[in-house]
């Protein structure tokens, strides 16, 4: 009798681990499914590869800059000139200047190098940037007081994180291709800025002498945009053969 129920005891027991088993190997392949390979990224024949630059200018009087009363916090000292549209000589800074169409289905690397976003004397630097999708960007508080970094993106995650003066930089990303996307401050209400990502590398922002350079470019035909904050968005069409190096300029009107 005691032989008989220990073997019973003993199948149950075995039965009972079999399932376990099989049940714990369900689960680990359930949380631990294989990870998509990334898209290679599709390659660029440097032999043959083109460029575009050129020089934005204003045609007319600059808008005199809106002045920034920056009194409400002590800590703030710097520039308090507004950055809306900021022109010397006829020549037009912070323009954008991207490939907007012609790339096709093409994927390329996201860099590893992060691009760096500055706070100091209260105002952010650069006052445009291009990221490519996914790009870390790094954000510091130079500055003795407490920074509210906040974007207001339209096809991105919105987030809205204090930094204090001295803390640690953050580390953000942006997933989705978004052109002139807003950056403010909810501490500092005169601060502002515009992020532009883009899923390639083939961007620029204008100097203050309004000179710009894209290079790298494989032959093809594309739309190069120009983009402005105020001032609006310019289209020129260009064809590229291998090797060239086109010239093309732009002009905004105030």
């Amino acid at each position: 009798m005691k032989t008989k129920t220990s073997m019973a005891v003993w199948s149950l027991a075995a039965l009972l681990g079999l399932v376990l088993l099989a049940g714990c190997g369900k689960k680990e392949t359930e949380e631990q499914p294989a990870a998509a390979p990334a898209a290679a990224a599709t390659p660029i024949d440097p032999a043959t590869a083109a460029s575009v630059s050129g020089t934005v200018k204003l045609d007319g009087e600059a808008p005199k800059a809106a002045k920034i009363d920056m009194s409400q916090d002590p800590a703030c000292k710097g520039t308090n000139t507004a950055e809306n549209v900021v022109a010397s000589g006829g020549h037009l800074a912070n323009v954008f200047v991207y490939v907007k169409e012609g790339l096709g289905n093409r994927t390329f690397d996201v860099p590893k190098e992060a691009i760096t976003l500055d706070q100091s004397g209260c105002k952010y630097h650069p006052h445009v940037m291009g990221v490519v999708a996914n790009q870390t960007i790094k954000i510091v508080n130079s500055d003795p007081t407490t920074h509210n970094i906040h974007p207001t993106p339209k096809d991105n995650r919105e987030w809205n994180e204090s930094q204090p003066p001295k803390a640690a930089a953050l580390e953000k990303t942006f997933a989705r291709e978004e052109i002139m996307l807003p950056v403010k401050c909810n501490q500092h209400p005169w601060m502002r800025m515009f992020v532009n990502v883009t899923k390639s590398p083939f961007f620029a922002v204008t100097g203050p002498d309004g000179k710009y350079e894209i290079k790298g470019l494989p032959p093809g035909e594309y739309t190069i945009a120009f983009v402005q904050e105020k001032l609006g968005e310019q289209d020129v069409k260009v064809t590229l053969a291998a090797k060239d190096a086109k010239t093309i300029d732009a002009t905004f009107k105030p």
